[in-house]
């Protein structure tokens, strides 16, 4: 008869409370229009696709999400794992320029004590190339190997049994057009990406990696202490020390 108890060789799961849940997602760099018409880009990996529809995990006052809540519109460029350098400059950049004009506001006070500094002009301070798009208005990223033009079509509230409500948001985009460099086109197919071509970088509990078993760069967000992210998880540690009673 089989048994579902866990065999002597087998490791043993402890129970843990993580201030961050990075399992490893892919590095989205994301445009979006700004008030003045300039192009605002902003490096995330909250980010999840069911068929040409995306989710995408972002603070609500950041300025990408503010940006894409009043225009509907931005682009998805997808990072390859040999562009950690042009992340790593992005990393702890803001396009909110009120993290400077508002020094008493709250709602920065994470990335002020955290080290982040406005940039207006991102793709000058990144050296990242920017081109126009076909359907939407923001830029895309030239350097990026994939672009996805979109639109907004729902936002949801995350969070919404803590007192975190409306803080964090899933912002829903429809994927209008997209782009790929050819070299990660697979042979003999139109439409068709070649997964051995395309690399792409992936963030794991703040640090980027490829589709390989080590770093390939070193990160600036992940100079961060992981328990700076705390108070943003939905208290796990009191919850776990309940259970722990129990």
């Amino acid at each position: 008869m089989g048994s579902n108890t866990a065999r002597p060789s087998l490791t043993i799961h402890q129970p843990i409370s993580p201030a961050i849940f990075y399992w490893g997602t892919p590095v989205v760099i994301i445009s979006t229009t700004n008030p003045d018409s300039t192009t605002n880009i902003a490096p995330m990996s909250s980010a999840w696709w069911l068929g040409n529809h995306c989710m995408l995990g972002l603070a609500a006052n950041s300025q990408t999400t503010v940006n894409l809540r009043r225009t509907k519109q931005c682009v998805l460029n997808l990072a390859s794992d040999d562009m950690g350098h042009f992340v790593n400059a992005l990393a702890r950049t803001t396009g909110c320029e009120s993290l400077e004009s508002m020094p008493e506001d709250a709602r920065y006070a994470f990335k002020r004590s955290n080290g982040y500094q406005y940039v207006h002009d991102k793709f000058g301070h990144s050296g990242l190339t920017s081109m126009t798009s076909e359907v939407v208005e923001p830029l895309r990223v030239a350097d990026c190997p994939v672009n996805m033009e979109a639109e907004l079509v729902g936002v949801h509230e995350m969070m919404g049994d803590t007192d975190k409500k409306g803080k964090m948001l899933a912002l829903e985009v429809k994927i209008v057009r997209t782009h790929v460099h050819d070299r990660i086109r697979m042979d003999g197919f139109e439409n068709r990406i070649d997964p051995d071509r395309w690399r792409p970088m992936i963030m794991s509990f703040q640090q980027l990696y490829g589709l390989a078993p080590k770093k390939i760069a070193e990160s600036v967000l992940g100079r961060i202490p992981e328990e700076a992210y705390r108070p943003i998880c939905d208290n796990s540690k009191s919850m776990l020390d309940e259970n722990d009673k129990k």
